[in-house]
């Protein structure tokens, strides 16, 4: 499979998602549009993943290359591409789909468990990892929902936590691909961000979670996706 996968900082790789596409022997092909590469250049894809990022989706149009995002997802929509996206790259993704990001009731920043809703328990992607499991959060805002999306999993601080858009179109406002070396980069180019709140954990504490069962949720979703395409 043939993934492109959009990254917005230097700081917030894929995670996860490079080792196992590795080990899969995926084609995984890193378009970075914060740096000036054009994602509408890229080569063809199975696969659309678009990462989380510092970028304020919800004035997504200040950035030039957000909006070139927008409508390659757009057009892989259409073309009836594999599209999932993190946390910013979710709330491109229901951009593009007609539904704009909206402010979060609460900032996370930490790890803390999302509930599955009743979809969620039967949905393909998310049948059997348990109604309750433990996803990294960095965010201050949510994806917004279509007529057709159908929300999968919430949180205490966000109530849109997983999103559905299509059968083969999937919003993850959490992280579940933030590896233990990601998070000690994000955590260093953002300092600020562990300004205290409801849901926000130290660094120290954030830092002492167990990413590698968070890492191994992802890993199973990534094993469905992938049956997607067959």
């Amino acid at each position: 499979m043939k993934i492109l996968c959009i990254t917005h900082a230097a700081f917030e790789s894929p995670g996860i998602i490079v080792d196992w596409a590795k080990s899969k022997g995926h084609q995984l092909t890193l378009c970075k549009s914060y740096q000036g590469e054009s994602c509408l250049q890229a080569l063809p894809f199975d696969c659309l993943i678009v990462m989380g990022g510092p970028q304020d989706a919800c004035r997504y149009e200040t950035y030039p290359y957000l909006e070139e995002e927008v409508q390659l997802i757009k057009s892989a929509v259409l073309h009836n591409k594999i599209i999932l996206g993190f946390c910013l790259g979710a709330q491109l993704i229901g951009t593009a789909l007609g539904a704009r990001a909206s402010r979060s009731p609460e900032k996370e920043i930490g790890v803390y468990p999302i509930t599955l809703t009743d979809a969620g328990l039967h949905d393909y992607l998310l049948e059997g990892l348990g109604e309750t499991f433990p996803a990294v959060h960095w965010h201050n805002d949510m994806p917004g929902e279509t007529a057709d999306s159908v929300v999968l999993a919430s949180s205490a601080g966000c109530p849109r936590q997983i999103i559905r858009y299509a059968p083969t179109i999937y919003g993850f406002q959490c992280h579940l691909e933030i590896t233990q070396e990601v998070f000690q980069q994000i955590a260093a180019a953002c300092p600020l961000d562990f300004k205290p709140s409801r849901y926000t954990q130290s660094k120290e504490e954030f830092g002492a979670k167990d990413f590698k069962s968070v890492n191994q949720i992802m890993l199973q979703i990534l094993d469905r996706i992938a049956a997607l395409y067959r």
